[in-house]
């Protein structure tokens, strides 16, 4: 405990460290993920493909690409690119179903309504698809934050690990007090961006609420 008080600016520094090294990825993980899940939902060949792809790309282990990117980039060993780069395949890897499956929910009856209203397929995909997608879209966002909040600490291993760090320097020393404090931090932290999540999926989808009121 004593550890713990001694070093509160250095594990928030190290937690904000993590943070950004997690969402990085999640944001462009989500911009790539919506073009591929989109041709996923229109055309059967494109699922067939890119589904089981994104499936056996998250079946990697994450130490290996951590170790791989350096090779793939052309980056140093210590370059955080690395871990931001796996962890955005890892995203991509999630987020290609769950976009499919949010927008393949949507009810025809409205995107022909919306057609019949005169919007032109990218207008219809931003004002009624995606919105209305938001719900289960969400969800694996959710997943894959969370995700890429524990899979940073793997990063340690290669010396870019946010607040994994602590987990190798604390096994070095003999410290339990560093691991346990990574571990309490890790926590907070993806419990921290699951409360902030759930209330941005609130505030995107007013309808949802107002439906469950009646």
């Amino acid at each position: 405990m004593t550890w713990i008080l001694d070093h509160l600016d250095v594990l928030f520094a190290t937690s904000l460290d993590h943070l950004w090294l997690a969402l990085i990825p999640v944001v462009a993980g989500l911009l790539i993920s919506l073009p591929l899940g989109w041709m996923a939902s229109r055309w059967r060949l494109a699922k067939s493909i890119l589904v089981p792809t994104a499936g056996m790309l998250y079946t990697i282990p994450s130490l290996a690409l951590f170790v791989l990117m350096p090779l793939i980039l052309g980056t140093q060993i210590l370059d955080p690119l690395n871990v931001i780069a796996a962890l955005t395949i890892y995203t991509v890897a999630l987020l290609v179903r769950s976009v499919a499956d949010a927008l393949a929910a949507v009810p025809p009856a409205v995107t022909a309504a919306a057609t019949a209203m005169g919007y032109r397929p990218l207008g219809r995909f931003f004002a009624v698809e995606l919105p209305l997608a938001v719900p289960v879209l969400l969800a694996g966002v959710r997943v894959a934050t969370v995700s890429n909040i524990s899979l940073v600490s793997v990063g340690a291993l290669i010396g870019v690990g946010g607040l994994g760090k602590f987990f190798t320097e604390g096994y070095q020393r003999g410290n339990p007090a560093e691991i346990i404090a990574a571990i309490v931090a890790i926590l907070v932290l993806a419990l921290l961006m699951e409360l902030i999540l759930v209330i941005t999926g609130r505030v995107l989808t007013p309808w949802a609420r107002a439906g469950g009121t009646r």
